[in-house]
């Protein structure tokens, strides 16, 4: 089952949308994912089943050798995010960020490195510190298999398009569950004061009740009594554990303690959705803005020069980048689950899809 909440009927705020209502809507960002899927049945470590893979997003090409500002925010910190003390103390994003799972990040952050490294080559010294963020999929596959390698990262890489991208249960959003429905990846975008602003997700987070599409109680009108949920096969405590990563891109000429606040924006419409940033779950946010060209690459040896000259916005359009973020990543929070299809994992432990029909139905009420 694919398709997105727009095909639904259901709409989220009144800003306007890109051309692919997706991250790929600002000028230079691409995604690519590699999906990792393998075997049925019980499990055995090492084997599988495996429901995993890897997203990748550049945020313009050879980021490296032109970074982009960039900011975080963390809602609740039981998750990792890579290459955050560096973006923290210069503000820049110097790489492309992988996506992946919570025992994967160490191969894919290494794989990145490698990949970078053929591109730039041995002419000069320098250092790579990859941003590479993780969410759980051990309910649904082998996690503790670390099936992920270097050449998913690659077949990733070699997959980065600007145009469509597609949602739900692909590349690293495989064995995602979100609000104890089959989640995965989710991406939107909103067009403002002739900025655009563009979201993607790797959806993991949440319990049935408290899911919320534009305020309405949907969680509480598909109870897991009517569509069961995935940790009925757990102990119970575990609802509303996983994790949610929210990217958000704009061309906004923005620096790195404004990316900061739109970062913080997006955790509102986790909230707004139903999350709360439950004690198991990680929740973090990293907003870059590609509307600064010319900052100079990063290396052991700074190449200069002393003054940059740097475009910011103002205040007068910050109200409406908030906006544009809030709207979009609760859009692409519901399109991760409205396009993910039911996965059965791991000893048979089964991730309903949400029924577009079912969710139709309660969002009418």
């Amino acid at each position: 089952m694919t398709g997105r909440s727009r095909d639904l009927g259901i709409v989220v705020g009144d800003l306007p949308t890109g051309r692919h209502n997706a991250i790929t809507d600002v000028a230079g960002v691409r995604v690519g994912h590699h999906t990792v899927r393998a075997g049925d049945g019980p499990l055995v470590v090492g084997e599988g089943p495996v429901r995993t893979g890897v997203t990748v997003v550049e945020p313009r090409p050879r980021v490296w050798d032109s970074p982009v500002f960039a900011g975080f925010h963390r809602l609740n910190g039981n998750g990792e995010m890579t290459g955050l003390h560096w973006i923290r103390e210069n503000g820049q994003l110097t790489t492309a960020i992988g996506l992946t799972n919570t025992h994967s990040v160490g191969v894919v952050r290494d794989a990145i490195v490698a990949r970078l490294h053929r591109e730039r080559g041995d002419d000069e010294l320098y250092f790579h510190l990859p941003v590479v963020a993780e969410t759980y999929d051990g309910l649904l596959s082998d996690i503790n298999g670390q099936h992920v390698t270097a050449a998913h990262v690659d077949a990733a890489f070699d997959a980065l398009s600007a145009g469509p991208v597609p949602e739900g249960s692909v590349g690293s959003g495989t064995g995602m569950i979100c609000h104890e429905f089959k989640g995965g990846i989710g991406t939107s975008s909103r067009v403002v004061g002739g900025h655009t602003v563009g979201v993607l997700v790797q959806a993991n987070h949440g319990r049935r009740g408290r899911l919320r599409v534009n305020g309405v109680p949907i969680g509480e009108r598909i109870p897991t009594d009517e569509v069961p949920s995935p940790f009925d096969a757990v102990v119970r405590s575990a609802r509303g554990s996983g994790s949610i990563i929210v990217l958000i891109a704009t061309d906004a000429p923005l620096l790195p303690h404004q990316c900061e606040r739109l970062a913080q924006r997006g955790a509102l419409a986790v909230g707004r959705t139903g999350g709360s940033g439950e004690n198991g779950s990680g929740d973090l946010l990293l907003a870059f803005s590609t509307g600064n060209d010319g900052l100079p690459r990063v290396g052991l040896v700074e190449p200069g020069p002393d003054e940059i000259p740097l475009r910011m916005a103002g205040n007068t359009v910050i109200n409406g980048l908030f906006d544009a973020v809030i709207d979009a990543t609760e859009e692409a929070i519901l399109n991760a689950v409205v396009a993910a299809e039911t996965s059965v994992g791991r000893d048979g432990i089964t991730a309903h899809a949400l029924d577009h029909d079912r969710l139709r139905a309660a969002y009418a009420g």
